[in-house]
């Protein structure tokens, strides 16, 4: 196996850093692998805020869902999915551009995830552990005012970078699904009651799977924190309908 392909099998979150700072050398190569990364006809259809200020970073840890660890990190990066900037530069040219719609706004968060996600695999060549936290984009009137959003732009993701911990390096990384239920050959195959609790009853470890299941229906899927994500997406989404 090659030395990519370890480190996309091995890595896993990392939620405490060490004090050791990223270099600078370390930094931009990081961002410039976010900017290589596959795009909708080389749109880049996204914008990085850096987040430097301190005061910035715990400010996030608050309105990201109570994380301490969003302000011990060295580098936080929020990719932002930016429709704006083609539009703008559409009028600005002259064109007669539509506003942005769902379909834009989509294409722009698939080319944004896949920049974050380039960003995550650099780090991880690195020896730089991270961490993505989806929080960013609840609390959609705090975030924009906060990072100054305008329309048409959407913090698709956030992500946290650092030095691990040898307790961190060390911690078990949670077991993935087996392919044949990722996988589904020509078509969408619908799974059975037998193969969803085949394919999620080792999350469940040795708890009866229906208990866990209805536990972790509520802790995640029913939290507040979910439906807030919802309220918030839809109003960041009300800016895109036509």
């Amino acid at each position: 196996m090659n030395e990519v392909l370890k480190q996309l099998y091995a890595r896993k979150s990392v939620r405490v850093f060490t004090d050791k700072e990223i270099s600078a050398e370390d930094k931009a190569a990081i961002l410039r692998a976010a900017a290589e990364a596959p795009t909708a006809g080389n749109q880049q259809l996204y914008t990085i805020i850096d987040v430097t200020d301190q005061s910035l970073k715990e400010k996030l840890a608050v309105s990201c869902d109570n994380q301490p660890f969003i302000a011990s990190a060295n580098m936080v990066l929020i990719f932002c999915a930016d429709c704006k900037k083609w539009y703008d530069a559409f009028t600005d040219a002259g064109c007669e551009p539509r506003t942005p719609g769902v379909g834009d706004l989509l294409l722009a968060v698939s080319d944004t995830n896949i920049a974050a996600q380039n960003a995550v695999t650099a780090a991880e060549s690195l020896g730089i552990g991270s961490c993505y936290i989806g929080d960013i984009m609840e609390n959609c009137e705090i975030h924009r005012q906060m990072l100054g959003l305008p329309k048409y732009v959407f913090p698709a993701a956030m992500l946290v970078f650092g030095y691990p911990t040898e307790q961190q390096t060390k911690r078990e990384k949670p077991e993935r699904a087996d392919m044949k239920h990722i996988v589904h050959e020509n078509g969408y195959r619908k799974m059975d009651s037998a193969e969803l609790e085949e394919l999620f009853s080792k999350n469940a470890h040795a708890k009866e799977y229906s208990d866990w299941m209805k536990a972790f229906c509520t802790r995640k899927y029913n939290s507040d924190f979910a439906k807030e994500m919802t309220r918030s997406v839809s109003v960041y989404l009300k800016d895109f309908k036509e």
